[in-house]
């Protein structure tokens, strides 16, 4: 084992966004996002990791015992790119909520909303467009 210290170029390593119905919740960011989930059992947990290429930052929607999902949850952002609108129209079909609307940032920075997902959560989407 090597004793260098490692400085890794992001901030965010991981994300988990809890869940109260694993299966609803795949189903939800699977169709919003237009992915698959990797769906495995890990330790007592069971966990969905939302698709990633190296070295990219990801994260799971998780059920288990120490997680539970609300609306004063920390806030996760996911990807939306390539438009973030079309990720938005998916979201009310899919059984969630939009509670933040496309939101312009500073110029160069892309745009955000916020939604409410199938298990009570907030949760960020960004995209450049």
């Amino acid at each position: 084992m090597s004793s260098t210290p490692v400085q890794r170029q992001s901030r965010v390593v991981w994300f988990e966004i809890p869940t109260a119905d694993f299966d609803r919740a795949a189903a939800f960011y699977e169709r919003i996002l237009a992915v698959t989930l990797q769906k495995a059992d890990f330790g007592p947990d069971k966990i969905g990791v939302f698709p990633y290429t190296e070295p990219a930052v990801s994260g799971c929607i998780v059920k288990g015992d120490r997680y539970r999902p609300g609306p004063d949850a920390s806030v996760v952002y996911l990807n939306a790119d390539p438009a973030l609108d079309e990720v938005l129209a998916r979201v009310e079909p899919a059984g969630g909520q939009v509670v933040l609307p496309r939101t312009a940032l500073p110029e160069g920075m892309g745009y955000y909303a916020h939604i409410r997902d199938t298990e009570g959560n907030r949760v960020g989407l960004h995209a450049v467009s």
